[in-house]
């Protein structure tokens, strides 16, 4: 291929100063990417404090630009919210855009997580809700100045073990931490696959829990089970939903749940009425053992399997046809794990209750009998001459028997004794009435607890997809350009939260896609438009605010994929490395090779799917997330870039330089590393001899060893633009 290098370039303006194709010459080394391709972000109030601080961002030669937003909430001076740039200034960076043919895409707060996460640790609704309003905030400033473009939003969830990353799975078999050979490639400790530990939710109150570990031992009731098939009937006390079981003939197969009687326990999973514990006559004690997680594994499986069959008698419908049936009826290991532990609790309680129930029914019965006794004596008192009551007269022991040696009993009336024992069995009574009530009270509540406490992908399928979606939608209803549309563009966040996988990422696209659809297409869904008269616990489907009359669910889903995509982040994936495990006997350099082959086929399966909207060009060793330009790392950067060229990916390809500003000149020797990386040759106006090349070590400083002056210099080394030369030419 031959390369032509002329001594005269024709003047162009300083947006396109370094654009190859203004010269008509072929780029090498290049993945089908030029210099105006690739954008730099711009963090408002740190590396531009206003739209003049943009414009310099131009001036430099940038070809596209992400403006970031690092607050929520109020804004900062160092940290900018949409808030603060009001009609004329989104007008002016509007214009400065068009004029500079400039492509703008935006990033919403930097803080936030869709499920809510307070400063507790807690997963809060009313956070996420939030945070979905900052989020429109930062659409509604996209369509304002850039007319259309991505408009990035982390994810990055809520903390899972790297060892057990499992998706929407309840059987937890489908775990990306290991690969098709069953060898696990990512864990955080030497020890995680045996000790990870899982963080689950109360999702009345969002407080998160975290007692749910592998290594961790569980007491458990030895359940009492059928040993062979036999014909028997049914257990006689049950739920009134099994009223129609209630005693009747069944076949009992080995495994099943029996009672003490030999008859089968119809749900076992019934706080009141369930399964029993087998008891030792010997040692007159009823039998535990002990159990780790994966037992809870087969808790699950037996769980869901026993709710898909009644789950029609418990809520009329099929369980196939009960959307909500993924929340309720299915049933996680860590879930039933929690569950058991909880039962405990409940066990204790329902027992105490039960006791003081039995004692308050014997002082019931006590009292009675103390009552006809005491008409008894009413009528001997009544019958008795006063000189001869003392024959009817008895000793009190009530105080005589706590001191025997010092006490002689009282020689009372019986009435008086009687009524002194009624008033004492009155307050026996009272006292084994609350402590029944109290202890029946506590088991109830931790049953409700028990109903309440969920895994995180629950909560997040229920609410914060629809979060999500309702972003989508917004950037739907604000996009005017079917060409150039505003969309959210989703982004990978650390390895150490869920949503950093990329078939998580994937999969959290993919359900806020799929609540979009149900938005667009559904005329009521569950909480949507408050109707009057409706009552709290009775509130079902209600009118759907974004239902959109007549439109196909192929049509919504076509919306939802245009809207709703993902930004991935080159950095934050290659973080994955450092917990990336080299297989025995292997090379740091073989290992390497592995993991860059891993990361690479992730992406491209992303890229495939066309699910990437937006890419962010970072680098970095694969310890920490520092923001290196591209090639300063070991990221497989060409890759993605050859990859994003295969699949004719036409989006924002932006450089996240933050180290250069901090280590080198300024942040936007970070985008010029880049174009270096890329291959592409230097384009300037003027300058050399005739068919001599200009190089990189021309402009600003030579990268090794800055052994050569430059011809080409900006920034704080510029000079302003009131000098000039004699000619009035002004210094590139």
């Amino acid at each position: 291929m031959e390369f032509r290098y002329y001594t005269h370039h024709p003047m162009v303006d300083y947006a396109n100063s370094m654009d190859p194709e203004m010269y008509g010459q072929e780029k090498t080394d290049s993945p089908g990417f030029s210099i105006k391709d690739i954008g730099l972000s711009v963090p408002m109030g740190i590396a531009a404090q206003n739209v003049a601080g943009l414009y310099s961002k131009i001036r430099m030669g940038v070809g596209s630009i992400e403006i970031q937003f690092p607050q929520a909430g109020g804004s900062q001076r160092n940290a900018q919210t949409p808030g603060v740039y009001g009609e004329d200034q989104r007008q002016a960076i509007r214009e400065m855009a068009n004029i500079n043919e400039i492509k703008l895409t935006t990033h919403s707060a930097f803080t936030m997580g869709m499920m809510g996460s307070d400063q507790r640790g807690n997963f809060s609704v009313n956070n996420a809700s939030q945070n979905l309003q900052e989020i429109r905030r930062a659409v509604d400033f996209a369509a304002d100045t850039a007319g259309g473009g991505s408009v990035v939003v982390h994810t990055g969830e809520w903390e899972r073990p790297m060892t057990d990353m499992t998706l929407d799975d309840p059987l937890m078999k489908k775990n990306l931490a290991y690969d098709e050979n069953g060898r696990l490639m990512f864990k955080e400790r030497h020890s995680q696959e045996a000790d990870a530990n899982f963080v689950l939710l109360d999702d009345r109150t969002s407080q998160k829990m975290e007692t749910v570990q592998k290594d961790r031992f569980v007491s458990v009731p030895k359940w009492r089970r059928a040993d062979h098939d036999y014909d028997g009937e049914y257990q006689g006390k049950s739920d009134p939903e099994f009223e129609h079981l209630k005693g009747k003939p069944t076949k009992i197969k080995k495994g099943d749940y029996i009672d003490y009687e030999g008859n089968k326990i119809i749900n076992p999973y019934d706080a009141k009425y369930g399964r029993v514990p087998q008891y030792d006559p010997e040692a007159q004690r009823f039998k535990v053992e002990y159990h780790d997680f994966d037992y809870f594994r087969e808790e699950a499986v037996e769980h869901t399997e026993w709710n898909k069959q009644h789950w029609k008698a418990l809520t009329g419908k099929e369980w196939y046809d009960d959307p909500e049936f993924y929340y309720e009826g299915e049933v996680h290991p860590d879930e039933a794990f929690i569950h058991a532990t909880l039962e405990t609790n409940e066990g204790h309680s329902r027992g105490w209750a039960g006791q003081f129930g039995q004692t308050a029914k014997e002082e019931i019965e006590v009292l009675e009998k103390l009552k006809e006794v005491r008409k008894f004596y009413e009528k001997l008192d009544k019958d008795v001459p006063p000189e001869e009551k003392w024959k009817i007269m008895k000793q009190d022991t009530s105080l005589w028997r706590h001191a025997q040696e010092i006490l002689t009993p009282d020689t009372k009336n019986p009435l008086e004794i009687i009524d002194g024992k009624i008033e004492e069995m009155r307050a026996r009574i009272d006292y084994s009435r609350q402590s029944s009530a109290s202890q029946e009270q506590q088991a109830e509540d931790t049953l409700e607890t028990k109903k309440h406490i969920v895994t995180p992908v629950k909560r997040f399928k229920r609410h914060i997809a629809r979060l999500y979606a309702e972003a989508g939608i917004r950037t739907w209803q604000r996009s005017k350009d079917d060409n150039n549309p505003v969309f959210l563009a989703i982004e990978n966040i650390f390895p150490e939260r869920f949503g950093g996988h990329p078939q998580e990422l994937k999969f959290v696209i993919d359900q806020a896609r799929k609540q979009m659809v149900r938005f667009l297409t559904e005329k009521k869904i569950t909480h949507g438009a408050w109707q009057e008269g409706t009552k709290i616990k009775d509130w079902g489907p209600t009118d759907n605010l974004y239902y959109q009359k007549g439109m196909s669910k192929e049509q919504a889903e076509k919306l939802a994929e245009k809207h709703i995509k993902a930004t991935f982040d080159t950095g934050h994936a290659n973080v994955w490395r450092k917990f990336w495990q080299v297989k025995p006997g292997q090379t740091i350099e073989e290992a390497d090779k592995d993991f860059k082959k891993w990361y690479v086929q992730e992406f491209d399966k992303l890229a495939k799917g066309g699910y990437i909207g937006n890419v962010h060009m970072s680098d970095n060793f694969g310890f920490q997330d520092d923001h290196l330009a591209p090639g300063q790392g070991n990221a497989p950067l060409k890759e993605v870039m050859n990859i994003l060229s295969k699949y004719g990916y036409d989006k924002a390809l932006t450089v996240e330089p933050g180290a250069d500003a901090s280590t080198d000149l300024s942040d936007f020797h970070g985008l010029m590393k880049t174009w270096r990386y890329m291959g592409s040759p230097i384009y300037g106006v003027g300058g050399g001899g005739a068919r001599v090349p200009q190089t990189w070590g021309q402009v600003q400083y030579s990268y090794f060893g800055q052994n050569q002056p430059p011809y080409f210099v900006f920034g704080s080394y510029a000079p302003s633009n009131d000098w000039t030369l004699w000619s009035q030419v002004p210094m590139e």
